[in-house]
């Protein structure tokens, strides 16, 4: 398969990952820079852009030798790894770089302080929701979306439950997950709910990490260690300016993002052959099994009821089990998992013959997909 795209991506890694590391920031970018070189045979001098979520991307520059830099940029925060990963796609494609590095640097959220004792104020959105207990993603991106998606399509618990079961046979699969014990629908349905109908299984699970994947110019892309995969279709949407507003709660800003990107190849959802959707909650991801237009719209339950999902279905999904199960790598893992299946890299989780792979990032007002290929 020959993709049009000048763009390739030739290194992936992660760091370590864990709950309250003692490494520092610099050193989980570190970790994660460190592998994706050795990943592609390559030296952080290879590097001449750095584009980030998480981190400075000119201190990375810095820090880690490789500047000066003919490009770097980094986020104040948009649909999670896709951002940066797109701004170091579009900065090769476009000649600013050669070869960019795309990190995302996160760390699992602690309350720390004492609850405020005096008058409270939230402003904007926050005005809306917060004062009625909406303070969370889970609520708020999660709770909501999914109670619509209930009562719109007719959709069960136990459906999302069937989901959320194929996800962790995954990372069972999957030496790098974290949560690896199988799960039954039992399980699921039993676990608690953390904002109504959303339960503790249905979120991704917070850890502190990097990732790092390297784009290079495809007439470069050989030079490297690994097999090549080439960035044959990218886009960003923004649709909405936050949750609260969405116009519809079940066909937002995905279905934009899904429409530019199919716009943009002579592929279609039938020549994928595997998906990486995002699952900060479990609605996320039937949102985008619909948007891009695996199934129609109300129809993700019905076509993962049926095995299309599962390793072996005619869409296997999640491969390495997801955020729920690899951890809140924010998106990141998405895009490497899709990059390892191509280079027939995942062992008891490969699907054969993997040359098309879509990965997405986020869901309601903004959000990011890419289309790789072999």
């Amino acid at each position: 398969m020959n993709s049009l795209s000048p763009v390739s991506i030739v290194g992936v890694g992660f760091s370590e990952v864990g709950r309250q590391l003692a490494a520092s920031d610099d050193e989980l970018i570190r970790q994660a820079l460190t592998a994706a070189l050795a990943d592609a045979g390559m030296t952080v001098g290879d590097l001449d852009g750095v584009s980030t979520m998480g981190g400075n991307a000119m201190a990375i520059g810095d820090t880690f030798g490789t500047a000066p830099l003919d490009f770097y940029f980094t986020s104040v925060g948009g649909p999670a790894f896709v951002e940066p990963a797109i701004h170091a796609i579009s900065a090769v494609a476009s000649g600013l770089s050669t070869t960019c590095v795309a990190v995302r640097l996160i760390r699992r959220a602690t309350s720390t302080g004492p609850a405020p004792t005096g008058p409270v104020t939230f402003p904007g959105d926050a005005q809306f929701t917060a004062p009625f207990g909406g303070l969370m993603p889970a609520s708020m991106i999660g709770g909501l979306q999914m109670r619509r998606y209930l009562e719109e399509f007719g959709a069960t618990e136990e459906d999302f439950g069937r989901h959320v079961v194929n996800q962790r046979y995954n990372a069972s699969l999957n030496e790098e997950a974290i949560l690896r014990e199988p799960l039954t629908i039992d399980d699921y349905l039993s676990s608690r709910y953390v904002s109504r109908p959303v339960r503790l299984l249905d979120c991704d699970y917070p850890v502190d990490s990097a990732s790092a994947v390297i784009f290079t110019r495809r007439e470069r892309a050989g030079d490297w260690r690994k097999k090549p995969v080439s960035v044959e279709a990218w886009a960003l949407s923004s649709s909405e300016p936050n949750f609260f507003q969405l116009r519809d709660f079940v066909r937002s800003s995905p279905v934009h993002c899904a429409r530019q990107l199919w716009s943009r190849t002579d592929l279609g959802p039938a020549d994928v052959d595997c998906a990486q959707l995002y699952d900060g909650f479990t609605v996320i991801t039937f949102q985008w099994l619909e948007a891009l237009g695996f199934c129609g719209f109300g129809e993700a339950a019905g076509f993962i009821a049926d095995g299309h999902t599962r390793l072996g279905g005619s869409l296997p999904l999640n491969t390495d089990g997801g955020a729920c199960n690899m951890g809140r790598r924010h998106g990141a893992n998405f895009c490497i998992e899709a990059v390892r299946q191509i280079r027939g890299e995942c062992g008891d989780r490969q699907v054969p013959g993997a040359e098309v792979s879509v990965w997405t990032n986020s869901v309601g007002p903004f959000t990011g997909a890419v289309l790789l290929t072999a």
